[in-house]
């Protein structure tokens, strides 16, 4: 598949009567922005709010993080099967809105949500507070049930997220990227003296609320396939999970997979990138194994030389991961795992919930447990009343001073198990 990517560089968002992009400059009516979201019954209001790079802003509880993009040549539109009709989506012409993006925010169904703060010592562990942030709060109605109100959050976020990409459809791009894949025999004619090389990832659906969209279709339903690595920059596949904030994927980061991006910047140099696998987490033992045995199968069918794996999630998804990681290995494949660490508030514990000799080449994306104090902030875009209950809070979390007690489990990308983040270790 070929894909062109338009950047189009967001320099400001602004509040206006019409929604449009000038200069560089993003603006939005309220209204409009509404409107979109209050296509779904089941939320009764939303606000909209913006925070930007510098400011003192703390945003929470986020749900999820949402680049706007637009479909402007090709098969498709962006959200298949959530937002646009079902097709195979990863070839023709798209542009992104880069420098922004959509956060989602609202009431918390478990614990499970994350904190962006603009400025500060939390605003270096996330990546997101680095974009202009459009930020979505949103009201449910009453005695709604807890996973249909984080379907209705989620949905109203992308629909927001393509009216502002539509915005773009008849720009000049800043920017314009190629990604290209070969089929699998052109691929062996053209590199053959390059190692095959393939992304495998492991998408969180680990039991309700745990939700990750492939197509449309929860990931707990999907055995392990073959996608090439463009379909996901089209939003093929987008976050529905309340994981732990620190390392779940946002819709955001599966768009711009940095696991996806070095691997295309050494396509047809270093390695030949043969495509993506993508893979579930399961919760029972027999799940997990007939997941594991079937990636393997395929990175044995493949004739690959190596894969990156990354995991999102900690605990139950490490026996998920190391089983990969195992049996890839037994198929004779070269496997690098990527995960983060839940090493205890002193970096003293065991690292993962599961280990193996195999899993000899790791990359970690840094020590959830590791306790930061966050100042308060002059704003705060959504609501403090849930943030003692936070996956690395606890009911000492918020201070008088208005200041936060926690670990960086609570900070929305701080230990990116793709690598998109700051932090890593030797």
């Amino acid at each position: 598949m070929r894909l062109e990517m338009g950047h189009i560089y967001i320099k400001d968002i602004q509040f206006a009567t019409e929604s449009k992009i000038e200069d560089g400059v993003l603006y939005v009516s309220e209204e409009a922005l509404k409107a979109v979201a209050l296509e779904d019954e089941k939320l009764k209001s939303v606000s909209f709010d913006i925070a930007k790079p510098g400011e003192s802003v703390r945003i929470t509880p986020v749900k999820d993080v949402i680049e706007p993009r637009v479909k402007v040549e090709g098969r498709g539109g962006i959200f298949p099967g959530v937002i646009a009709k079902v097709d195979t989506v990863g070839s023709g012409k798209t542009y992104a809105l880069k420098g922004m993006a959509v956060v989602t925010a609202g009431k918390i169904v478990g614990f499970q949500e994350g904190i962006i703060d603009m400025t500060g010592p939390g605003a270096d562990y996330t990546p997101f507070s680095k974009t202009l942030n459009l930020v979505m709060v949103a009201e449910p109605v009453e005695d709604i049930k807890p996973h249909d109100y984080e379907a209705a959050v989620r949905f109203a976020g992308f629909r927001v997220a393509v009216y502002l990409g539509e915005l773009a459809r008849n720009l000049q791009p800043d920017e314009v990227k190629v990604y290209e894949t070969l089929t699998i025999k052109e691929g062996i004619l053209k590199y053959p003296d390059l190692p095959r090389v393939a992304y495998v990832q492991m998408l969180q659906s680990q039991g309700l609320l745990h939700d990750t969209y492939v197509y449309g279709v929860d990931a707990k339903k999907i055995v392990p396939t073959i996608m090439s690595p463009t379909e996901i920059m089209d939003g093929a596949i987008v976050s529905g999970n309340c994981v732990s904030a620190c390392d779940k994927n946002p819709t955001y980061v599966h768009q711009n997979n940095p696991v996806i991006e070095d691997l295309f910047a050494e396509h047809g140099k270093t390695l030949n990138f043969v495509c993506q696998i993508i893979t579930n987490e399961n919760v029972y033992l027999a799940d997990k194994m007939r997941s594991s045995d079937w990636t393997a199968k395929i990175c044995k069918m493949l004739d690959l030389d190596g894969v990156i794996v990354s995991q999102e999630g900690f605990g139950n998804p490490d026996t998920d991961l190391i089983m990969n990681c195992k049996k890839i290995e037994a198929e004779g494949v070269k496997t690098v795992i990527i995960t983060d660490e839940y090493a205890g508030r002193d970096g003293k514990s065991q690292s993962l919930a599961d280990a193996d000799a195999a899993a000899d080449a790791v990359v970690t994306g840094g020590n959830a447990n590791q306790v930061v104090i966050l100042p308060p902030m002059d704003k705060v875009i959504g609501t403090l009343a849930y943030v003692n209950k936070i996956a690395g809070a606890s009911e000492e979390t918020l201070r008088a001073d208005g200041s936060l007690e926690v670990e960086i489990q609570v900070i929305t990308g701080a230990t990116n198990e793709t690598g998109f983040g700051y932090l890593s270790a030797r």
